[in-house]
């Protein structure tokens, strides 16, 4: 028996690499799930066309989630805070500036991402102990699980597919207009070291009639009640039909130790909190950076030892098109990411900086009049003058020109906590303001200005692209591990998710992960 702790992305491809070696697997979780009335809610939408939704339904689902001039609160799915629940009480920690929250839900944080898939390219990985070579084979392992929407445009040149056959959605009128103008300038663009494409993004678009997908329902943002953004509880269900695996939730694993034949897993039940113990062959840690990190520290009582995670700057950038187009309230779309800009330029980076842009939309609607008010403008009809002009970059930066977050296992009185406290890089807004700058700059090109009054800069962690604390190397010391993501002095625990990045580049996280995470249970597996 091989456990894996954690349903998200990187415990459902490790679990989806052991089982197709052959082995018998165990996932341990909390595994938090929607709300039975918000579940039954989801099921009558998605059982009609969006133009026969009851508005009521409707309502129920968006909830109370909005925007403002800094981007979402917690983000929440289908206006339940689920996936953030029970952390106080089953994960405590003490957050000092820290934007990044673990998700002890069925599923994790695939539940609220923006599905956004992009590889890393080696020229970001310097301080890796494996390149591109060594995760090819296993990002094509996880788009079969993902399914991937995208174009094999001038991007692919660069940050491969991975896919064959790639499913399509299309632009809608606003980032069409970009598009023209990115097509009409695109030797100039390419000097600039500014290249661009449609989003690549884990959304199941529509190939015929007999396998239906993204019908431009504008619910992206509040959760797709057809589910065709992909979310990895979808694919533990799927597991569950598998004779080799099993899932138990409402697991929270507290510590682990080792053994020359095996493992023990320490846990308590999350409704009564009785006492747990699991044995297992080689125990697959995936509950994310943050539990992770803490059950790591824990099992080998590492108290006040501080550790740095790493993290991808996250910042917005506001643009204006040069042109109104057509009112985004009466127009289908989808509102998740749907071009991507990846900007090569020695003097803001050594390393690639990420753009994704995205549509207008409610929640950007809200956005705009909070930040006019912002300015002390008020103005109704201002505010719709903009949204028709509007659009939002999301920029990441490499973590090497990004803050860290110094983490640290503390002793309580009922136990330990995780402290996060973030230590800002003075490098690092500078960068972002180049990086801006350098958008304005390309106005004419990008056919639309950066708004630099409204660039905002998040803080560490708030792009959930974070990671680190226990980095690989070739040779692991102390709070390191080897390429299987085993700790050092460990040869039968390993740890798989973004906790054992040796750095974070720009470009999305997930997919990465994903197959960093397949590729470790495919080569442990053949260990004894």
């Amino acid at each position: 028996m091989h456990c894996v702790v954690g349903s998200g992305p990187s415990g459902i491809a490790c679990a989806q690499a052991l089982l197709a070696r052959g082995l018998t697997v165990r996932m341990l979780d909390v595994g938090l799930t929607l709300e039975k009335e918000r579940a039954r809610a989801v099921e009558q939408l998605s059982a009609s066309a969006p133009a026969g939704w009851d508005p009521q339904l409707v309502a129920l689902l968006k909830g109370k989630l909005t925007s403002g001039a800094k981007g979402m609160p917690d983000k929440l799915v289908y206006g339940s805070d689920f996936p953030y629940r029970e952390v106080e009480t089953q994960v405590p920690g003490a957050f000092d500036g820290v934007g990044l929250k673990p998700s002890l839900a069925l599923g994790g944080l695939s539940n609220v991402w923006g599905a956004a898939m992009m590889p890393y390219i080696d020229a970001d990985l310097t301080d890796w102990p494996i390149g591109t070579a060594e995760l090819s084979e296993h990002y094509a392992a996880a788009l079969k699980l993902t399914g991937l929407a995208a174009r094999r445009d001038d991007l692919a040149s660069i940050f491969p597919l991975h896919v064959e056959e790639p499913g399509r959605l299309e632009l809608n009128s606003q980032l069409r207009a970009i598009w023209g103008s990115l097509e009409r300038n695109k030797a100039t663009l390419t000097r600039q070291g500014i290249h661009y494409g449609a989003a690549r993004v884990a959304i199941r678009a529509q190939v015929s009639k007999e396998r239906p997908g993204c019908n431009y329902c504008g619910m992206c943002m509040y959760g797709c009640p057809y589910g065709y953004i992909y979310n990895s509880a979808t694919t533990v269900k799927e597991l569950q039909k598998h004779e080799r695996f099993t899932y138990q939730p409402d697991v929270v694993v507290t510590s682990c130790s080792e053994t020359r034949e095996g493992v023990t897993i320490f846990a308590r039940d999350r409704k009564t909190g009785q006492e747990m113990k699991f044995e297992a062959e080689r125990l697959y840690l995936a509950a994310g950076t943050i539990p992770t990190t803490k059950l790591l520290l824990e099992s080998r009582q590492c108290y006040d030892q501080t550790l740095e995670m790493k993290d991808s700057q996250y910042f917005l950038v506001p643009m204006l098109l040069g042109k109104r187009v057509p009112y985004f309230r009466t127009e289908a779309l989808y509102t998740l990411s749907q071009l991507f800009l990846e900007i090569f330029d020695a003097e803001i980076s050594p390393h690639s900086i990420h753009l994704q842009l995205y549509p207008a939309s409610e929640l950007i609607s809200d956005a705009v009049r909070k930040a006019l008010g912002k300015f002390g403008l008020n103005f109704n009809f201002l505010a719709t003058q903009l949204e028709q002009r509007l659009v939002v970059a999301q920029g990441f930066l490499h973590s090497k020109e990004s803050s860290t977050i110094a983490t640290t296992l503390r002793r309580t009185g009922t136990g330990a906590e995780l402290s996060l406290q973030a230590q800002i890089n003075p490098q690092t807004r500078s960068r972002v303001r180049k990086v801006a700058g350098k958008l304005m700059r390309n106005m004419r090109n990008l056919g639309a200005a950066a708004v630099l009054p409204m660039v905002e800069i998040a803080e560490p962690g708030r792009s959930f692209h974070s990671g680190g604390t226990f980095p690989m190397r070739k040779q692991p010391g102390p709070f390191e591990t080897d390429i299987l993501g085993r700790p050092f002095g460990w040869q039968r625990i390993h740890a798989v998710d973004a906790t054992i990045l040796p750095s974070i580049p720009a470009t999305t996280i997930t997919l990465s992960v994903m197959a960093n995470a397949h590729r470790i249970a495919w080569e442990s597996a053949k260990l004894t």
